[in-house]
């Protein structure tokens, strides 16, 4: 199976890592014990430079023999530094060399963990029985309409009755809403037992027989699904087929190879047969087109709100209008009744300070500036 020669690649590489970080282990120890050996023989032969000079000179060694002897080693410590800087630099790629070794071997670790557990998942599953086998498939097939970026009950809906054109119910693993309307079905209850049987067949008598009824197992669920007629759901305006979803490529590879004629016979039943690959691209192009859908839908509230703003901005400038125009009409009035009271031979102020004038004792007197005005209004 696909996933068994995955995991024994992985295993191999991992293998040939862990080889590979013993061997520069190696190098990196007997790069250190040549450092050691180097050390030991540059100051074997330091001490027989100096103990040569010291012998030859004895008592009579000068400033300038000191130069020269300085002059001398000089150059050897220089190299003897040289060197070490080269080998802790060698060091230090090693070092980090090791530590991104580490890091993918542990990588790869983890990776061949997740192997598997998806192996024994699906083991597990391959020789449970028909309703483990189901729950698996609308697993796979709802990982991969969340890998295409829909998302449940927004952009397809899972398990939902339905009630079919003959009135009995219908329970669909899965229903994608297109835009316009339409829906998608999709059914993923293939049974994989004569597949899993195949794959561990121990003789070609076995595999052929297991092969046999796999291909017969395939057909019998693509004509049920053909009896069914999803696509005439009430409520819903289906495609004129249902995907069959088989979530095994190589199990839809073996039926189809060995039986050229299972996608036509599937397609004139309303069937389309599909595994994950070819699923996924097809969903990926629905979520594409939602996308778009959301776009325009988005444009068209927008250019709606717009409308609406501008309509009611348009209502807003004619109350304004109409606020304008009563104001003025208020105005008019106000100076009309204002002429009534304080303008004019007979004017009400006029009369109203004549009567004062008589002898009345108000508690309040209007003022005199508006009785001034009154006068001369008046005698105007």
């Amino acid at each position: 199976m696909g996933l068994l020669a995955e995991k024994a690649d992985l295993l191999a590489q991992k293998a040939r890592l862990e080889a590979g970080l013993a061997a520069e282990r190696a190098s990196f120890t007997e790069k250190l014990q040549l450092l050691g050996q180097a050390k030991e023989m540059l100051s074997d032969q330091f001490r027989l430079i100096a103990n040569g000079l010291l012998e030859e000179n004895g008592r009579k060694m000068t400033l300038q023999n000191q130069e020269q002897l300085s002059t001398l080693l000089g150059p050897l410590g220089e190299k003897l530094k040289e060197f070490e800087s080269r080998v802790q630099s060698v060091h230090d790629s090693e070092t980090q060399q090791r530590v991104a070794l580490r890091t993918e071997i542990s990588k790869l670790v983890e990776a061949n963990a997740k192997i598997s557990t998806d192996t024994t998942n699906l083991a597990k599953a391959l020789k449970g029985d028909s309703k483990t086998q189901g729950a698996w498939g609308e697993m796979i097939l709802e990982r991969a309409l969340e890998m295409a970026g829909l998302a449940r009950d927004r952009e397809y809906r899972v398990q939902q009755h339905y009630v079919g054109e003959s009135g009995g119910r219908l329970r669909p693993d899965v229903i994608i809403d297109l835009p316009e309307g339409r829906h998608m079905v999709i059914d993923s209850k293939v049974s994989l037992t004569n597949y899993e049987r195949y794959c561990a067949a121990a003789t070609d008598l076995e595999r052929t027989h297991e092969l046999q009824q796999h291909i017969a197992s395939m057909r019998n669920h693509m004509v049920g699904l053909g009896r069914k007629d999803y696509q005439k759901i009430h409520d819903l305006e289906t495609l004129d087929f249902v995907i069959m979803f088989v979530p095994i490529e190589s199990a839809y590879s073996l039926a189809v190879a060995n039986d050229v004629s299972l996608t036509q016979d599937a397609l004139e039943k309303n069937v389309l047969i599909v595994y994950p690959g070819t699923l996924l691209m097809a969903l990926r192009t629905i979520a594409h087109v939602w996308r778009y859908e959301y776009q325009n839908r988005n444009a068209q509230e927008i250019a709606r709100q717009a409308g609406a703003l501008y309509d009611k901005f348009v209502g807003f400038m004619n109350d304004l209008k109409e606020v304008g125009e009563r104001l003025g009409k208020a105005q008019n009035a106000y100076e009309d009744a204002w002429k009534k009271l304080g303008s004019g031979r007979g004017n009400l102020v006029r009369s109203a300070e004549k009567i004062r004038q008589l002898g009345v004792k108000p508690a309040k007197s209007l003022p005199d500036a508006m009785i001034d005005a009154a006068l001369e209004s008046e005698d105007a």
